[in-house]
Protein backbone atom coordinates (compact mmCIF):
# COMPACT_ATOMS: atom_id res chain seq x y z
CA UNK A 1 0.00 0.00 0.00
CA UNK A 2 1.16 3.47 -0.44
CA UNK A 3 2.38 5.63 2.23
CA UNK A 4 -0.13 7.66 4.08
CA UNK A 5 1.67 10.56 4.29
CA UNK A 6 2.23 10.40 0.73
CA UNK A 7 0.74 11.21 -2.46
CA UNK A 8 1.15 8.15 -5.14
CA UNK A 9 -0.75 8.71 -8.53
CA UNK A 10 -1.21 4.78 -10.31
CA UNK A 11 -2.60 4.37 -13.85
CA UNK A 12 -4.66 1.33 -13.94
CA UNK A 13 -6.74 0.48 -17.20
CA UNK A 14 -10.53 0.31 -17.73
CA UNK A 15 -11.33 -0.79 -21.07
CA UNK A 16 -10.81 2.23 -23.50
CA UNK A 17 -10.93 4.43 -20.84
CA UNK A 18 -8.16 5.03 -18.32
CA UNK A 19 -8.17 5.32 -14.60
CA UNK A 20 -5.78 8.13 -12.41
CA UNK A 21 -5.43 7.02 -8.65
CA UNK A 22 -4.63 9.31 -6.26
CA UNK A 23 -4.13 7.37 -2.99
CA UNK A 24 -4.37 9.79 -0.10
CA UNK A 25 -5.84 10.02 3.79
CA UNK A 26 -8.74 10.93 4.13
CA UNK A 27 -8.03 13.26 7.01
CA UNK A 28 -6.29 15.23 5.40
CA UNK A 29 -8.90 16.58 3.05
CA UNK A 30 -11.62 16.42 5.26
CA UNK A 31 -12.51 20.14 5.42
CA UNK A 32 -11.62 20.50 1.76
CA UNK A 33 -14.40 18.19 0.57
CA UNK A 34 -16.67 18.27 3.53
CA UNK A 35 -15.66 14.85 4.01
CA UNK A 36 -17.44 13.22 0.80
CA UNK A 37 -14.49 11.77 -0.56
CA UNK A 38 -12.46 8.34 0.41
CA UNK A 39 -10.08 8.96 -2.70
CA UNK A 40 -9.71 10.81 -5.50
CA UNK A 41 -9.13 9.38 -8.97
CA UNK A 42 -10.33 9.98 -12.59
CA UNK A 43 -11.56 7.26 -14.92
CA UNK A 44 -11.45 9.03 -18.14
CA UNK A 45 -14.08 8.58 -20.87
CA UNK A 46 -12.92 7.52 -24.33
CA UNK A 47 -12.30 9.91 -27.70
CA UNK A 48 -15.42 11.48 -29.10
CA UNK A 49 -16.87 10.04 -31.99
CA UNK A 50 -16.49 11.64 -35.60
CA UNK A 51 -19.33 13.35 -36.57
CA UNK A 52 -21.53 12.93 -37.95
CA UNK A 53 -22.14 10.18 -34.89
CA UNK A 54 -23.72 11.54 -32.08
CA UNK A 55 -21.20 12.19 -29.10
CA UNK A 56 -21.41 10.59 -26.20
CA UNK A 57 -24.66 11.29 -23.95
CA UNK A 58 -22.67 11.81 -20.95
CA UNK A 59 -20.20 14.29 -22.33
CA UNK A 60 -18.90 16.21 -19.62
CA UNK A 61 -20.69 15.42 -16.96
CA UNK A 62 -18.31 14.20 -13.73
CA UNK A 63 -19.56 11.69 -10.91
CA UNK A 64 -18.33 10.23 -7.88
CA UNK A 65 -19.33 6.92 -6.23
CA UNK A 66 -19.84 4.90 -3.14
CA UNK A 67 -16.92 3.30 -2.18
CA UNK A 68 -18.55 0.08 -2.16
CA UNK A 69 -18.11 -0.52 -6.37
CA UNK A 70 -15.33 -2.48 -7.82
CA UNK A 71 -12.59 -0.24 -9.41
CA UNK A 72 -9.82 -2.33 -11.18
CA UNK A 73 -6.84 -1.89 -8.56
CA UNK A 74 -8.72 -0.34 -6.17
CA UNK A 75 -9.60 -1.83 -2.64
CA UNK A 76 -13.03 -0.54 -1.52
CA UNK A 77 -13.57 0.26 2.63
CA UNK A 78 -17.14 -0.27 2.55
CA UNK A 79 -17.15 2.54 5.53
CA UNK A 80 -14.64 0.27 7.94
CA UNK A 81 -11.11 0.08 7.81
CA UNK A 82 -10.94 -3.23 8.71
CA UNK A 83 -12.68 -4.13 5.52
CA UNK A 84 -9.99 -2.28 3.46
CA UNK A 85 -7.12 -4.14 5.54
CA UNK A 86 -8.87 -7.96 5.05
CA UNK A 87 -9.57 -7.49 1.17
CA UNK A 88 -7.31 -7.36 -1.63
CA UNK A 89 -8.00 -5.04 -4.61
CA UNK A 90 -10.63 -5.30 -7.20
CA UNK A 91 -9.71 -7.39 -10.26
CA UNK A 92 -12.41 -5.87 -12.24
CA UNK A 93 -14.24 -2.85 -12.38
CA UNK A 94 -18.03 -3.05 -12.02
CA UNK A 95 -20.08 -2.64 -15.58
CA UNK A 96 -22.21 -0.16 -14.02
CA UNK A 97 -19.18 2.20 -13.58
CA UNK A 98 -17.75 0.88 -16.96
CA UNK A 99 -20.97 2.29 -18.67
CA UNK A 100 -20.90 5.57 -17.23
CA UNK A 101 -17.71 6.03 -18.55
CA UNK A 102 -17.83 4.83 -21.87
CA UNK A 103 -20.98 6.92 -21.94
CA UNK A 104 -18.96 10.39 -21.63
CA UNK A 105 -18.35 10.43 -17.87
CA UNK A 106 -15.74 11.49 -15.82
CA UNK A 107 -15.47 9.80 -12.04
CA UNK A 108 -13.68 11.75 -9.98
CA UNK A 109 -13.48 9.73 -6.58
CA UNK A 110 -15.11 7.21 -4.47
CA UNK A 111 -17.51 8.64 -1.09
CA UNK A 112 -17.69 7.37 2.33
CA UNK A 113 -20.37 5.28 3.05
CA UNK A 114 -22.17 4.66 7.04
CA UNK A 115 -20.65 1.45 8.28
CA UNK A 116 -20.44 -1.44 5.79
CA UNK A 117 -23.51 0.81 3.75
CA UNK A 118 -25.70 -0.28 6.60
CA UNK A 119 -27.21 3.02 8.63
CA UNK A 120 -29.47 5.77 7.13
CA UNK A 121 -27.86 8.56 9.23
CA UNK A 122 -24.34 9.04 7.43
CA UNK A 123 -22.59 8.93 10.30
CA UNK A 124 -18.88 7.31 10.32
CA UNK A 125 -17.05 7.17 13.41
CA UNK A 126 -13.56 5.50 11.48
CA UNK A 127 -13.35 7.96 8.31
CA UNK A 128 -15.02 11.22 10.15
CA UNK A 129 -19.21 12.13 9.24
CA UNK A 130 -19.37 14.13 5.66
CA UNK A 131 -20.86 17.69 6.38
CA UNK A 132 -23.88 18.50 5.37
CA UNK A 133 -23.63 21.33 3.14
CA UNK A 134 -27.77 22.21 3.43
CA UNK A 135 -27.58 22.14 7.15
CA UNK A 136 -24.24 21.82 8.28
CA UNK A 137 -24.81 20.90 12.09
CA UNK A 138 -27.61 17.85 11.22
CA UNK A 139 -26.17 14.55 9.92
CA UNK A 140 -26.28 13.73 5.78
CA UNK A 141 -28.07 11.12 5.99
CA UNK A 142 -27.05 7.44 4.96
CA UNK A 143 -26.04 5.02 4.15
CA UNK A 144 -24.48 6.99 1.03
CA UNK A 145 -23.68 10.12 2.44
CA UNK A 146 -20.71 10.88 0.81
CA UNK A 147 -21.79 10.59 -2.59
CA UNK A 148 -25.21 13.07 -1.54
CA UNK A 149 -22.53 15.73 -0.10
CA UNK A 150 -20.68 15.37 -3.26
CA UNK A 151 -24.01 16.48 -5.00
CA UNK A 152 -24.88 18.78 -2.71
CA UNK A 153 -21.80 21.04 -2.43
CA UNK A 154 -20.95 20.58 -6.32
CA UNK A 155 -18.15 18.67 -6.65
CA UNK A 156 -19.48 16.48 -9.30
CA UNK A 157 -22.59 16.86 -11.64
CA UNK A 158 -24.09 13.62 -10.23
CA UNK A 159 -23.16 10.71 -7.86
CA UNK A 160 -23.52 6.66 -7.77
CA UNK A 161 -25.30 5.34 -4.04
CA UNK A 162 -26.83 1.96 -3.16
CA UNK A 163 -30.24 1.56 -1.70
CA UNK A 164 -31.12 -0.67 0.10
CA UNK A 165 -33.83 0.61 2.89
CA UNK A 166 -33.31 4.29 2.14
CA UNK A 167 -28.87 4.58 1.56
CA UNK A 168 -30.38 7.12 -1.31
CA UNK A 169 -33.41 8.78 -0.69
CA UNK A 170 -32.78 9.33 3.01
CA UNK A 171 -29.22 11.34 2.23
CA UNK A 172 -31.14 12.93 -1.12
CA UNK A 173 -33.81 13.95 1.19
CA UNK A 174 -31.34 15.51 4.18
CA UNK A 175 -28.85 17.71 1.64
CA UNK A 176 -31.77 19.26 -0.49
CA UNK A 177 -30.85 17.08 -3.92
CA UNK A 178 -32.53 14.74 -6.39
CA UNK A 179 -32.33 11.28 -5.67
CA UNK A 180 -33.36 8.20 -7.80
CA UNK A 181 -33.63 4.77 -6.17
CA UNK A 182 -34.88 2.53 -9.81
CA UNK A 183 -37.05 -0.47 -9.53
CA UNK A 184 -35.18 -3.50 -8.04
CA UNK A 185 -33.12 -5.49 -10.76
CA UNK A 186 -33.36 -2.62 -13.31
CA UNK A 187 -29.70 -1.94 -13.06
CA UNK A 188 -27.55 -4.88 -12.64
CA UNK A 189 -25.96 -5.45 -8.82
CA UNK A 190 -22.22 -7.05 -10.93
CA UNK A 191 -19.33 -5.46 -9.09
CA UNK A 192 -20.73 -4.50 -5.75
CA UNK A 193 -20.55 -4.85 -2.56
CA UNK A 194 -23.86 -6.55 -1.31
CA UNK A 195 -25.95 -5.39 1.64
CA UNK A 196 -29.12 -7.38 1.13
CA UNK A 197 -29.33 -8.98 -2.51
CA UNK A 198 -33.63 -8.96 -2.84
CA UNK A 199 -33.55 -5.35 -1.71
CA UNK A 200 -30.14 -3.40 -2.90
CA UNK A 201 -30.52 -1.30 -5.64
CA UNK A 202 -27.82 1.16 -7.46
CA UNK A 203 -29.19 4.87 -7.24
CA UNK A 204 -27.90 7.94 -8.14
CA UNK A 205 -28.21 11.40 -6.91
CA UNK A 206 -28.32 14.79 -8.95
CA UNK A 207 -28.76 18.81 -9.00
CA UNK A 208 -30.38 18.85 -12.69
CA UNK A 209 -33.41 16.24 -13.18
CA UNK A 210 -32.04 16.48 -16.80
CA UNK A 211 -28.70 15.08 -15.36
CA UNK A 212 -30.76 12.46 -13.16
CA UNK A 213 -33.00 11.45 -16.48
CA UNK A 214 -29.38 11.42 -18.84
CA UNK A 215 -27.86 8.81 -16.58
CA UNK A 216 -31.47 6.69 -15.76
CA UNK A 217 -31.32 6.20 -19.89
CA UNK A 218 -27.52 5.02 -19.88
CA UNK A 219 -28.08 2.97 -16.40
CA UNK A 220 -31.39 1.41 -17.54
CA UNK A 221 -30.19 1.00 -20.86
CA UNK A 222 -33.82 2.02 -22.40
CA UNK A 223 -34.30 3.33 -25.32
CA UNK A 224 -36.17 6.74 -25.95
CA UNK A 225 -40.23 6.68 -25.63
CA UNK A 226 -42.54 9.14 -26.76
CA UNK A 227 -43.57 10.96 -23.58
CA UNK A 228 -46.43 10.78 -21.81
CA UNK A 229 -48.26 12.65 -18.81
CA UNK A 230 -49.48 10.62 -16.01
CA UNK A 231 -53.18 10.11 -15.99
CA UNK A 232 -53.37 9.74 -12.23
CA UNK A 233 -51.79 11.31 -8.78
CA UNK A 234 -52.44 9.46 -6.12
CA UNK A 235 -51.89 11.13 -2.70
CA UNK A 236 -51.66 9.07 0.31
CA UNK A 237 -52.74 11.37 2.32
CA UNK A 238 -52.46 9.16 5.90
CA UNK A 239 -48.38 9.22 5.21
CA UNK A 240 -48.16 12.71 5.49
CA UNK A 241 -50.62 13.27 8.93
CA UNK A 242 -47.75 13.03 10.99
CA UNK A 243 -45.19 14.84 9.36
CA UNK A 244 -43.11 17.38 10.89
CA UNK A 245 -43.53 19.62 8.43
CA UNK A 246 -46.83 21.70 7.39
CA UNK A 247 -48.72 20.39 4.76
CA UNK A 248 -48.85 23.82 2.45
CA UNK A 249 -44.80 23.29 2.34
CA UNK A 250 -44.79 19.50 1.24
CA UNK A 251 -48.16 18.07 0.06
CA UNK A 252 -49.64 21.16 -0.87
CA UNK A 253 -47.15 22.31 -2.99
CA UNK A 254 -47.15 18.92 -5.27
CA UNK A 255 -51.34 18.88 -5.26
CA UNK A 256 -50.84 22.63 -6.44
CA UNK A 257 -48.12 22.19 -8.83
CA UNK A 258 -50.20 18.91 -10.12
CA UNK A 259 -53.39 20.66 -10.82
CA UNK A 260 -51.03 23.66 -12.60
CA UNK A 261 -49.59 21.18 -15.15
CA UNK A 262 -52.33 17.93 -15.56
CA UNK A 263 -55.88 19.49 -14.34
CA UNK A 264 -57.63 18.63 -10.88
CA UNK A 265 -59.23 15.70 -12.22
CA UNK A 266 -55.89 13.47 -12.33
CA UNK A 267 -55.49 13.77 -8.14
CA UNK A 268 -56.90 11.05 -6.58
CA UNK A 269 -56.56 10.67 -2.57
CA UNK A 270 -56.41 7.45 -0.95
CA UNK A 271 -55.56 5.89 2.58
CA UNK A 272 -52.57 3.86 1.69
CA UNK A 273 -51.81 1.52 4.94
CA UNK A 274 -55.80 0.76 4.64
CA UNK A 275 -55.30 -0.21 1.07
CA UNK A 276 -52.04 -1.96 2.10
CA UNK A 277 -53.93 -3.79 4.72
CA UNK A 278 -56.73 -4.81 1.79
CA UNK A 279 -54.62 -6.11 -0.30
CA UNK A 280 -51.57 -7.81 0.98
CA UNK A 281 -53.25 -10.72 2.60
CA UNK A 282 -50.05 -12.64 3.43
CA UNK A 283 -49.57 -9.39 6.33
CA UNK A 284 -52.00 -10.73 8.64
CA UNK A 285 -50.02 -13.71 9.19
CA UNK A 286 -47.36 -11.67 10.38
CA UNK A 287 -49.85 -9.45 12.72
CA UNK A 288 -50.87 -12.56 14.11
CA UNK A 289 -47.85 -13.63 14.61
CA UNK A 290 -46.21 -10.79 16.31
CA UNK A 291 -48.62 -9.41 18.16
CA UNK A 292 -48.37 -11.99 21.25
CA UNK A 293 -51.94 -11.18 22.37
CA UNK A 294 -51.38 -7.03 22.29
CA UNK A 295 -52.95 -5.23 20.02
CA UNK A 296 -51.76 -5.62 16.30
CA UNK A 297 -49.39 -3.65 14.59
CA UNK A 298 -50.03 -1.60 11.68
CA UNK A 299 -49.09 -2.31 8.08
CA UNK A 300 -46.67 0.25 7.84
CA UNK A 301 -44.97 -0.87 11.49
CA UNK A 302 -45.32 -4.39 9.61
CA UNK A 303 -43.69 -3.58 6.58
CA UNK A 304 -40.76 -1.75 8.02
CA UNK A 305 -40.31 -4.46 10.41
CA UNK A 306 -40.12 -7.31 7.09
CA UNK A 307 -37.86 -4.47 5.62
CA UNK A 308 -35.45 -4.73 8.51
CA UNK A 309 -35.28 -8.35 8.73
CA UNK A 310 -34.53 -9.31 5.39
CA UNK A 311 -32.32 -6.52 5.32
CA UNK A 312 -30.80 -8.12 8.62
CA UNK A 313 -30.77 -11.55 7.50
CA UNK A 314 -29.18 -11.48 3.49
CA UNK A 315 -26.81 -8.89 5.41
CA UNK A 316 -25.37 -12.00 8.03
CA UNK A 317 -26.02 -14.53 4.90
CA UNK A 318 -23.18 -13.13 2.86
CA UNK A 319 -20.67 -11.21 5.42
CA UNK A 320 -21.41 -13.09 9.08
CA UNK A 321 -18.12 -15.47 8.62
CA UNK A 322 -16.02 -11.83 8.12
CA UNK A 323 -17.79 -10.18 11.39
CA UNK A 324 -16.95 -12.83 13.70
CA UNK A 325 -13.94 -13.07 11.91
CA UNK A 326 -13.13 -9.32 12.59
CA UNK A 327 -15.19 -8.15 15.08
CA UNK A 328 -15.39 -4.83 13.88
CA UNK A 329 -16.19 -1.81 16.26
CA UNK A 330 -19.23 -0.32 14.70
CA UNK A 331 -21.78 2.49 15.17
CA UNK A 332 -23.94 1.86 17.90
CA UNK A 333 -26.97 2.11 15.50
CA UNK A 334 -25.11 -0.66 13.02
CA UNK A 335 -23.97 -2.49 16.57
CA UNK A 336 -27.64 -3.36 17.75
CA UNK A 337 -28.65 -4.25 14.14
CA UNK A 338 -25.89 -6.76 13.22
CA UNK A 339 -23.91 -7.72 16.71
CA UNK A 340 -25.45 -10.72 18.85
CA UNK A 341 -27.31 -13.94 17.69
CA UNK A 342 -30.27 -13.41 14.85
CA UNK A 343 -31.99 -16.99 14.48
CA UNK A 344 -34.49 -17.26 12.07
CA UNK A 345 -36.36 -20.13 10.35
CA UNK A 346 -37.21 -21.03 7.14
CA UNK A 347 -40.73 -20.24 7.39
CA UNK A 348 -39.43 -16.67 8.43
CA UNK A 349 -38.61 -16.27 5.72
CA UNK A 350 -40.44 -17.40 3.33
CA UNK A 351 -43.32 -15.65 4.81
CA UNK A 352 -41.09 -12.02 4.17
CA UNK A 353 -40.99 -12.94 0.64
CA UNK A 354 -44.52 -13.45 0.00
CA UNK A 355 -45.13 -10.24 1.48
CA UNK A 356 -42.40 -8.44 -0.77
CA UNK A 357 -44.34 -10.56 -3.86
CA UNK A 358 -47.92 -8.83 -2.53
CA UNK A 359 -46.47 -5.95 -2.18
CA UNK A 360 -45.33 -5.17 -5.83
CA UNK A 361 -48.63 -6.46 -6.87
CA UNK A 362 -51.31 -4.37 -5.15
CA UNK A 363 -48.90 -0.96 -5.91
CA UNK A 364 -48.96 -2.15 -9.48
CA UNK A 365 -52.17 -2.83 -9.57
CA UNK A 366 -52.83 0.78 -7.48
CA UNK A 367 -50.14 2.35 -10.43
CA UNK A 368 -50.96 0.36 -13.69
CA UNK A 369 -48.58 2.58 -16.51
CA UNK A 370 -49.54 6.12 -15.73
CA UNK A 371 -49.58 6.21 -12.33
CA UNK A 372 -47.66 8.22 -9.54
CA UNK A 373 -48.04 7.80 -5.59
CA UNK A 374 -46.64 10.63 -3.56
CA UNK A 375 -45.57 10.09 0.05
CA UNK A 376 -43.32 11.69 2.27
CA UNK A 377 -39.25 10.95 1.89
CA UNK A 378 -39.04 10.92 5.80
CA UNK A 379 -40.97 11.96 8.31
CA UNK A 380 -38.63 14.22 10.21
CA UNK A 381 -35.60 17.02 9.47
CA UNK A 382 -32.37 15.60 9.38
CA UNK A 383 -30.94 15.10 13.22
CA UNK A 384 -28.42 16.95 15.16
CA UNK A 385 -24.66 15.75 14.71
CA UNK A 386 -23.82 13.60 17.63
CA UNK A 387 -27.16 13.49 18.83
CA UNK A 388 -29.18 10.01 19.55
CA UNK A 389 -32.45 10.92 18.13
CA UNK A 390 -31.60 8.80 14.86
CA UNK A 391 -31.24 5.87 17.35
CA UNK A 392 -34.20 6.01 19.07
CA UNK A 393 -36.58 3.22 18.06
CA UNK A 394 -39.53 6.15 17.43
CA UNK A 395 -37.38 7.98 14.73
CA UNK A 396 -36.11 4.75 12.92
CA UNK A 397 -39.92 3.34 13.11
CA UNK A 398 -41.21 6.40 11.56
CA UNK A 399 -38.41 6.14 8.79
CA UNK A 400 -38.66 3.10 7.90
CA UNK A 401 -42.34 2.64 7.68
CA UNK A 402 -41.72 5.49 4.66
CA UNK A 403 -38.64 3.33 3.43
CA UNK A 404 -40.56 0.23 3.46
CA UNK A 405 -42.67 0.94 0.61
CA UNK A 406 -40.31 1.20 -2.50
CA UNK A 407 -37.50 -1.27 -1.07
CA UNK A 408 -40.26 -4.29 -0.37
CA UNK A 409 -42.62 -3.58 -3.59
CA UNK A 410 -39.05 -2.78 -5.89
CA UNK A 411 -40.72 0.04 -7.33
CA UNK A 412 -39.03 3.16 -8.25
CA UNK A 413 -38.83 5.55 -6.54
CA UNK A 414 -37.32 9.80 -6.84
CA UNK A 415 -36.98 11.99 -3.83
CA UNK A 416 -37.74 15.37 -4.63
CA UNK A 417 -36.22 18.98 -2.87
CA UNK A 418 -38.79 21.48 -2.29
CA UNK A 419 -36.44 24.71 -0.42
CA UNK A 420 -36.68 24.74 2.99
CA UNK A 421 -38.82 24.47 6.54
CA UNK A 422 -36.94 25.68 9.56
CA UNK A 423 -33.59 25.88 8.18
CA UNK A 424 -33.77 22.10 7.04
CA UNK A 425 -34.59 20.71 3.69
CA UNK A 426 -38.08 19.41 2.92
CA UNK A 427 -38.78 16.69 0.08
CA UNK A 428 -41.35 14.78 -1.21
CA UNK A 429 -41.16 11.74 -3.53
CA UNK A 430 -42.69 10.51 -6.20
CA UNK A 431 -43.20 6.41 -7.14
CA UNK A 432 -44.20 4.79 -10.25
CA UNK A 433 -44.79 0.51 -10.81
CA UNK A 434 -42.11 -1.83 -11.32
CA UNK A 435 -40.26 -1.52 -14.30
CA UNK A 436 -41.94 1.86 -14.87
CA UNK A 437 -38.69 4.00 -14.18
CA UNK A 438 -37.98 6.18 -17.31
CA UNK A 439 -41.90 7.50 -17.34
CA UNK A 440 -41.28 8.56 -13.55
CA UNK A 441 -37.85 10.20 -14.68
CA UNK A 442 -39.50 11.94 -17.31
CA UNK A 443 -42.75 12.80 -14.99
CA UNK A 444 -40.23 14.13 -12.77
CA UNK A 445 -38.66 16.53 -15.72
CA UNK A 446 -42.49 17.11 -16.25
CA UNK A 447 -43.21 18.33 -12.95
CA UNK A 448 -39.69 19.79 -11.48
CA UNK A 449 -39.66 23.39 -12.30
CA UNK A 450 -43.11 24.17 -11.35
CA UNK A 451 -42.79 22.51 -8.17
CA UNK A 452 -40.22 24.70 -7.56
CA UNK A 453 -42.04 27.61 -8.24
CA UNK A 454 -45.17 26.40 -6.12
CA UNK A 455 -42.66 25.46 -3.24
CA UNK A 456 -41.03 29.09 -3.58
CA UNK A 457 -44.30 30.36 -3.31
CA UNK A 458 -45.50 28.35 0.08
CA UNK A 459 -41.97 29.64 1.64
CA UNK A 460 -43.03 33.18 1.19
CA UNK A 461 -46.47 32.64 2.57
CA UNK A 462 -46.98 33.92 6.27
CA UNK A 463 -47.23 30.19 7.50
CA UNK A 464 -45.76 29.12 11.22
CA UNK A 465 -45.99 25.60 13.07
CA UNK A 466 -48.05 26.75 15.15
CA UNK A 467 -50.62 27.89 12.59
CA UNK A 468 -52.85 25.00 11.57
CA UNK A 469 -55.08 25.66 9.13
CA UNK A 470 -58.50 24.47 8.66
CA UNK A 471 -57.85 21.58 5.82
CA UNK A 472 -54.95 20.19 8.03
CA UNK A 473 -57.22 20.52 11.44
CA UNK A 474 -59.84 18.43 9.14
CA UNK A 475 -57.56 15.67 8.37
CA UNK A 476 -56.20 15.23 11.82
CA UNK A 477 -60.18 14.86 12.75
CA UNK A 478 -60.39 12.24 10.08
CA UNK A 479 -57.78 10.65 11.38
CA UNK A 480 -59.03 10.75 14.32
CA UNK A 481 -62.09 9.05 13.09
CA UNK A 482 -60.58 6.54 11.23
CA UNK A 483 -59.12 5.53 14.56
CA UNK A 484 -62.16 5.35 16.40
CA UNK A 485 -63.96 3.80 13.94
CA UNK A 486 -60.80 0.43 14.04
CA UNK A 487 -61.36 0.63 17.90
CA UNK A 488 -65.03 0.41 17.22
CA UNK A 489 -65.95 3.25 18.71
CA UNK A 490 -68.59 4.30 16.29
CA UNK A 491 -70.05 7.34 17.79
CA UNK A 492 -66.86 8.84 19.05
CA UNK A 493 -66.07 8.19 15.27
CA UNK A 494 -68.94 10.19 13.99
CA UNK A 495 -68.20 12.64 15.97
CA UNK A 496 -64.82 13.29 14.89
CA UNK A 497 -65.77 12.84 10.82
CA UNK A 498 -68.23 15.58 11.85
CA UNK A 499 -65.77 17.77 13.48
CA UNK A 500 -64.19 17.05 10.08
CA UNK A 501 -67.28 18.31 7.64
CA UNK A 502 -67.29 21.39 9.92
CA UNK A 503 -63.91 22.69 9.23
CA UNK A 504 -63.80 21.34 5.53
CA UNK A 505 -67.63 20.89 4.07
CA UNK A 506 -66.36 19.62 0.53
CA UNK A 507 -64.61 16.77 1.19
CA UNK A 508 -66.36 13.46 -0.04
CA UNK A 509 -64.23 11.13 1.42
CA UNK A 510 -65.81 12.64 5.13
CA UNK A 511 -68.98 12.21 4.52
CA UNK A 512 -68.56 8.80 3.37
CA UNK A 513 -66.44 8.10 5.90
CA UNK A 514 -69.39 9.14 8.51
CA UNK A 515 -71.34 7.15 6.74
CA UNK A 516 -69.63 3.85 7.14
CA UNK A 517 -69.72 4.61 11.19
CA UNK A 518 -73.33 5.46 11.10
CA UNK A 519 -73.53 2.04 8.97
CA UNK A 520 -72.12 0.18 11.27
CA UNK A 521 -74.36 2.22 14.16
CA UNK A 522 -77.64 0.90 12.20
CA UNK A 523 -78.36 4.26 11.44
CA UNK A 524 -79.15 4.22 7.67
CA UNK A 525 -80.83 7.36 6.65
CA UNK A 526 -77.91 9.37 8.19
CA UNK A 527 -75.38 6.87 6.17
CA UNK A 528 -77.55 7.11 3.02
CA UNK A 529 -77.68 10.96 3.16
CA UNK A 530 -73.74 11.62 3.77
CA UNK A 531 -73.24 9.27 0.65
CA UNK A 532 -75.18 11.14 -1.23
CA UNK A 533 -73.72 13.98 -0.36
CA UNK A 534 -70.31 12.18 -0.85
CA UNK A 535 -71.25 11.11 -4.47
CA UNK A 536 -72.47 14.90 -5.08
CA UNK A 537 -68.55 16.00 -4.51
CA UNK A 538 -67.13 13.10 -6.14
CA UNK A 539 -69.10 11.13 -9.10
CA UNK A 540 -66.39 8.89 -8.43
CA UNK A 541 -66.38 7.44 -4.96
CA UNK A 542 -66.67 4.14 -5.30
CA UNK A 543 -66.84 3.44 -1.10
CA UNK A 544 -69.58 5.99 -1.17
CA UNK A 545 -71.85 4.08 -3.73
CA UNK A 546 -71.38 0.72 -2.27
CA UNK A 547 -72.27 2.10 1.44
CA UNK A 548 -75.20 4.09 -0.04
CA UNK A 549 -76.51 0.89 -1.60
CA UNK A 550 -76.13 -0.78 1.91
CA UNK A 551 -78.32 1.35 3.50
CA UNK A 552 -80.58 1.02 0.71
CA UNK A 553 -80.91 -2.17 1.05
CA UNK A 554 -81.43 -1.95 4.68
CA UNK A 555 -84.06 0.80 4.16
CA UNK A 556 -86.01 -1.63 2.02
CA UNK A 557 -85.16 0.49 -0.88
CA UNK A 558 -83.82 -2.58 -2.98
CA UNK A 559 -84.00 -1.10 -6.70
CA UNK A 560 -81.72 2.28 -5.67
CA UNK A 561 -79.57 -0.24 -3.99
CA UNK A 562 -78.96 -2.66 -7.01
CA UNK A 563 -78.25 0.34 -9.18
CA UNK A 564 -75.62 1.71 -6.22
CA UNK A 565 -74.16 -1.57 -6.32
CA UNK A 566 -74.00 -1.88 -10.59
CA UNK A 567 -72.20 1.74 -10.57
CA UNK A 568 -70.15 0.72 -7.68
CA UNK A 569 -68.57 -1.86 -10.11
CA UNK A 570 -69.01 0.59 -13.21
CA UNK A 571 -66.46 2.54 -11.24
CA UNK A 572 -64.42 -0.55 -9.57
CA UNK A 573 -64.80 -3.63 -11.99
CA UNK A 574 -62.83 -5.69 -8.95
CA UNK A 575 -64.98 -4.78 -6.05
CA UNK A 576 -65.85 -8.27 -5.05
CA UNK A 577 -68.40 -6.84 -1.84
CA UNK A 578 -69.93 -5.05 -4.82
CA UNK A 579 -70.61 -7.69 -7.04
CA UNK A 580 -71.74 -10.00 -3.94
CA UNK A 581 -74.03 -7.50 -3.20
CA UNK A 582 -75.61 -6.82 -6.56
CA UNK A 583 -75.71 -10.78 -7.29
CA UNK A 584 -77.41 -11.11 -3.73
CA UNK A 585 -80.38 -8.68 -4.66
CA UNK A 586 -80.57 -9.82 -7.68
CA UNK A 587 -81.49 -13.33 -6.94
CA UNK A 588 -83.83 -12.47 -4.46
CA UNK A 589 -85.95 -10.36 -6.93
CA UNK A 590 -85.73 -12.47 -9.55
Amino acid sequence: MASQSANVWVLLGLGIAGILLLTRKLKHTVRQDLGAFIQKLQLLPPPQPAPPKAPHPLTALTFALSDLFDIEGHVSTFGHPDWARTHEAASSTSPVVSALVEGGATCLGTTLVDDLAYGISGENKHYGTPTNPSVPARVPGGSSSGAAVAVAANFVDFSLGIDTVGGVRVPAGFCGILGFRPSYGAVPHVGIIPISTSLDTIGWFAKDPHILCRVGHVLLQAPFVTHRNPRQIVVADDCFQHLNVPLERSLQVVIKATEKLFGRQVLKHINLEDYISAKIPSLKEHSNQNTNGELKSSSFKLLANIAQFLQRHEFKLKHDEWMNTVNPDLHPAVSAQLHGKFEVSDAEIGKSKSVRSDMRAALNMLLKDDGILVIPTVADPPPKLGGKEIQSEDYQSRAFRLLSIASLSGCCQVTIPLGFYDKCPVSVSLIARHGNDLFLLETLETMYTTLQEQADVASKAKSSRNVVSKEESAEIAKEKGNQAYKDKQWQKAIEFYSEAIKLSGNNATYYSNRAQAYLERGSYLQAEADCTKAINLDKKNVKAYFRRGTAREMLGYYKDAIDDFKYALVLEPTNKRAAAAAERLRKLFQ
